[in-house]
């Protein structure tokens, strides 16, 4: 009781003094007393209910909840995407940079190894300083143990509560914290607890935790800060939002240099130290605010994630309390086949191409209109179509939608039970009996609602929209369109509809490469640039001209013993009704690329060299049917019993599958060619070497998927055929032993060409998403223009980059015996087709300066231009 007067007295000075002999004194006295032995009683009753309360559990806090993102990396553990809903690294107490720790220990907690969660001393300073002494920079009393409480569990809001009410629910929320601080750190070791509340903390700015935030502010990983840009990060602990280096850098900057002040306090960095760090402006310059669609293969990464969903979902991969992994929260580590320099040579290589390829494209179709040229009026009709399709997929497009039905959209689910779709509306609108194949369970409700007086209103808004959209596409604005330059973008004045026909006019490409040994892909890229363009041209399924030749003349070497210096008549050929077992309707005579027929004798070598179709419908002839040609295929892993629309095979059983006209994907090209550079024997193509959960335990791996396809005798008689096409004048002028077959479709709307070499498949695509955005002659829209270079561009950069050990020295493999007398075409004393032996050029011509060759009006008689012109090929002695 005296030492309670005693303190009153210096609490109020002189003025208690003078009337503290009063009467009153002993009864105040005791009512303060009462007071704080109440206030005692009161919290430790606060902290029984609180304790039961809906504080975290256990199990929460032995293991808490990160939002974790899953890295993905490649064949050299080297990462290049993730997956995530917050872009979180966990980094465990033994790997933060030391400035970090430091930093944070001396502005947040300088006794944090003194305490047990709770500093009382901190708090009693803050009491006295803030509420006696009225000092508003008395420091922060709660511990880095009660700040990572905060975090785990959701802060009850005060918003419409009284001031009594909002008093009371703070005095619950730190309680809670206070009695979740001392469960943790009984749970957890201090350097455990520190770490875990690094990467909890939410930077802003997409920063979830502190190796995301180092990497998004400063550009490097955190082990790598330096002390002055530490510090930043840890002052924005305070408060992130307040002290935002990026929006305000003077008041970040100034909160930077209390912390440095803190540290030199608290001897751990001298005074030398903080003058010159102080003196360190504010350097932000790094600030990156990443995207998932960023960084390198963003094509595969997109693959890779449905991929990754589809496998994820099957019972085998699930966690082991029966739960389905996340991607995007599990912090799963993904170890995939690409290799990153073959994947940043590729894109360079197709890109680089394109470019120019692109020019030569604006310049051949200057003064002409590519939506009416040579077009019918369904031509047209279909032309036009496809751009409306673009313009519906835009978000102007589907904003104004909403704008104009959202309404009418309300008022149809009151009273028919169904939603406005787009679709929906305007076929309907187009044609009132696409009632009738609306699903069953709508199809009555849209009936009644094209009887209702709401009809009649939709289409008078529709007519009102229709005008408005159009309106919006002639409207001129600063369009940012796709560019081939370094920011992938320009800026030009033109209308939103010609905006989207600039897009739609550009052309596109595919590239996949990989390991014909193993299946492994390590280059995969899908188009110029994901962000303007996202439709993926790798899993693209595409007419694949005559790269399918090559399969129709290793069945006829293999079944029906046909020898590849067995001479053909280049002259028409037909398969009529009735012939053998290919089941036409009609007489079926295809041509040549060219038209016409040379009435030359060529063998195998010389047929697929110049492409001839007159050769490969012979030997077609003689096989009797496709199907040992659809048996191959199904054995280099095109399943020929898919199915695709109205029930019709994907590996189609007609004749013309021999020509190319089945529509197939690069990956499945690839897959199919690795065969050829695997002594016979088919690799599935794989991506992925192993997943593991975020504690390192192997969720899934793979193995590889091979099987014998090809006989080893007549797979090196098509290897030995296949490089016999890339030699010449027209060699790829690479080091590396290699083969390759180019493929043109119909009104040049595609252009490939497969390469091989005996550690490498690739194949390229190059074409428009829609087939009249084209090259109109052979000269350009051919596969050796169009893709070919891709590809010598792409094993150009392996071969001369040093960050690859790649081995030019290596061979196919070496043909078992026979093969010599096979391939010995001397025997039959042939000579070179007469009109192809006059169109050869016995010197290279260089690809990059192609705009400016102009050939002569007698190479326009032939084929592809590496099909008309070789030094060397079998049988040409005479």
């Amino acid at each position: 009781m005296k030492l309670l007067e005693h303190k009153i007295t210096r609490w109020l000075g002189d003025k208690w003094s003078s009337t503290r002999k009063k009467p009153s004194l002993k009864w105040l006295a005791r009512i303060l007393w009462g007071a704080i032995v109440l206030g005692i009683l009161a919290g430790i009753l606060v902290f029984v209910i609180i304790s039961r309360s809906d504080l975290p559990e256990f199990y929460e806090l032995e293991n808490p909840q990160y939002d974790l993102a899953s890295i993905i990396y490649d064949t050299n553990g080297k990462q290049y995407g993730k997956y995530y809903i917050e872009n979180r690294e966990f980094v465990n107490f033994e790997d933060l940079s030391p400035h970090i720790v430091n930093a944070l220990l001396s502005v947040e907690d300088a006794r944090y190894y003194q305490h047990s969660g709770i500093d009382f001393r901190a708090l009693i300073r803050v009491g006295v300083k803030s509420v006696l002494l009225g000092q508003q920079s008395s420091g922060g009393g709660s511990t880095i143990t009660q700040q990572l409480a905060k975090l785990l569990f959701e802060r009850e809001s005060l918003r419409g509560k009284s001031s009594f009410q909002r008093m009371i629910t703070l005095l619950s929320i730190k309680f809670k914290e206070w009695i979740t601080a001392v469960r943790l750190e009984k749970r957890y070791t201090k350097e455990e607890i520190l770490a875990m509340y690094l990467n909890k903390f939410e930077f802003i700015n997409g920063a979830h935790g502190i190796q995301s935030a180092a990497k998004i502010y400063f550009g490097k990983p955190q082990e790598r800060l330096e002390i002055q840009e530490a510090v930043v990060l840890v002052g924005m602990l305070k408060n992130p939002a307040w002290f935002n280096p990026i929006r305000f850098a003077k008041r970040s900057e100034k909160r930077r240099n209390i912390v440095i002040k803190q540290m030199w306090r608290n001897n751990k960095i001298d005074k030398s130290q903080r003058d010159s760090l102080i003196a360190i402006p504010l350097d932000m310059s790094e600030f990156h605010r990443s995207t998932q669609s960023e960084g390198l293969a963003p094509y595969f990464r997109a693959e890779l994630t449905k991929w990754l969903k589809s496998l994820l979902l099957q019972p085998e991969n699930h966690k082991p309390e029966g739960g389905i992994y996340d991607i995007y929260r599990d912090g799963l580590k993904i170890y995939t086949t690409i290799d990153a320099t073959y994947q940043n040579l590729a894109e360079e290589a197709l890109f680089d191409h394109l470019k120019e390829l692109q020019k030569r494209y604006w310049y051949r179709w200057k003064g002409m209109d590519p939506l009416t040229y040579e077009a019918d009026d369904h031509q047209k009709k279909l032309r036009k179509a496809s751009i409306d399709r673009r313009i519906r997929a835009t978000d102007f497009y589907k904003k104004s939608y909403i704008q104009h039905f959202s309404s009418l959209n309300q008022a149809a689910q009151k009273q028919f039970g169904i939603s406005l779709k787009e679709p929906t509306i305007r076929r309907l609108l187009k044609d009132p009996e696409y009632v009738q194949i609306i699903d069953r369970t709508k199809r009555d409700k849209f009936k009644n609602l094209l009887r209702s007086p709401l009809w009649n209103k939709i289409s008078t808004k529709w007519k009102i929209f229709e005008k408005d959209i159009d309106k919006i596409l002639k409207e001129e604005i600063e369009a940012k369109v796709f560019a081939y330059t370094e920011s992938r973008q320009k800026i030009e004045k033109m209308t939103r509809r010609d905006s989207i026909i600039y897009h739609l006019r550009h052309l596109q490409a595919g590239l996949i490469s990989l390991d014909p040994q193993t299946g492994e892909i390590k280059a995969w890229v899908g188009g110029p640039h994901h962000t303007t363009f996202k439709y993926d041209h790798v899993t693209m399924r595409r007419q694949v001209g005559s790269t399918i030749k090559p399969f129709v003349y290793v069945t006829a070497i293999a079944v029906q013993g046909i020898s590849p210096c067995q001479e053909f008549s280049d002259i028409q050929y037909t398969i009529a009704p009735g012939d053998a077992n290919f089941f036409v309707d009609s007489e079926w005579s295809p041509s040549n690329a060219n038209g016409i027929f040379t009435q030359n004798h060529y063998n195998l070598y010389q047929g697929l060299l110049y492409s001839k179709n007159s050769i490969t419908i012979r030997l077609v002839k003689e096989l009797g049917t496709v199907e040992p040609i659809r048996d191959l295929l199904h054995n280099v892993g095109i399943d020929k019993y898919e199915r695709i629309q109205q029930g019709r095979y994907v590996v189609p059983e007609v004749p013309s599958l021999a020509l190319g006209s089945v529509d197939l994907s690069l990956l499945e090209m690839a897959g199919a060619y690795t065969t050829f550079a695997n002594d016979g024997i088919y690799s599935e193509p794989t991506f992925i070497h192993r997943i593991e959960d975020k504690n390192g335990k192997i969720i899934y791996q793979s193995s590889p998927i091979q099987r014998r396809a090809i006989n080893k005798l007549y797979n090196a008689v098509i290897v030995d055929m296949l490089k016999n096409n890339v030699g010449g004048g027209f060699n790829l002028g690479i080091k590396t032993p290699a083969g390759g077959k180019t493929g043109t479709t119909n009104d040049y709307a595609d252009g490939w060409f497969m390469g091989i070499t005996p550690k490498l498949v690739t194949g390229v695509w190059v074409g428009g998403d829609e087939k009249w955005v084209r090259f109109y002659t052979l000269n350009n829209g051919q596969g050796f223009v169009m893709a070919r270079p891709i590809f010598q561009k792409y094993m150009q950069k392996l071969e001369a980059s040093e960050e690859v050990d790649f081995d030019t020295g290596v061979s196919f493999p070496k043909p078992p015996p026979g093969f010599e007398d096979l391939v010995d075409c001397t025997r039959y004393k042939q000579r070179d087709p007469e009109e192809e032996r006059g169109t050869r050029i016995d010197q290279k011509i260089d690809l990059d300066e192609f705009d400016e060759i102009e050939l002569e009006s007698e190479f326009d008689d032939f084929g592809e231009i590496e099909e008309m012109i070789a030094d060397t090929t079998r049988g040409n002695e005479y």
